[in-house]
């Protein structure tokens, strides 16, 4: 079964910043480039939320919840195949587990990964 492998999840103090990164096993580059990304959210009885999404392309365009704008950047290295969610100034309502996400391009299949766990102290 296709899935994503997320890294970088942690324990981190308000103010703090962590990267978060995903990859998917095998992918091609222009599969890469061609699919769709996203990075969610979740905590325990709320539903999945989407923090930020990057859309196809060589440059591709990104997108932010109001909640995180100006603090967390949605990047992608196209010579690694590697998603990544930079968080700066985090704060306690950031905790939750993250999840990577991707659409395919030829099939609007949607692939997941395992979920990170980000816990930010007070």
């Amino acid at each position: 079964q296709v899935q994503l492998v997320e890294s970088g999840g942690g324990l981190v103090q308000a103010g703090g910043s962590l990267r978060l990164s995903c990859a998917m096993p095998r992918i091609i580059l222009s599969t890469f480039l061609r699919n769709s990304w996203a990075w969610y959210r979740q905590t325990p009885g709320k539903e999945r939320e989407l923090v930020a999404s990057i859309s196809p392309g060589s440059t591709g365009d990104t997108d932010y919840a109001d909640a995180v704008k100006g603090r967390f950047t949605i990047s992608r290295d196209n010579t690694k195949k590697m998603v990544y969610l930079q968080m700066n100034s985090l704060r306690p309502e950031d905790t939750a587990t993250y999840y990577c996400n991707t659409r395919m391009f030829n099939s609007d299949a949607l692939y997941w990964g395992q979920g990170t766990q980000v816990t930010v102290s007070s």
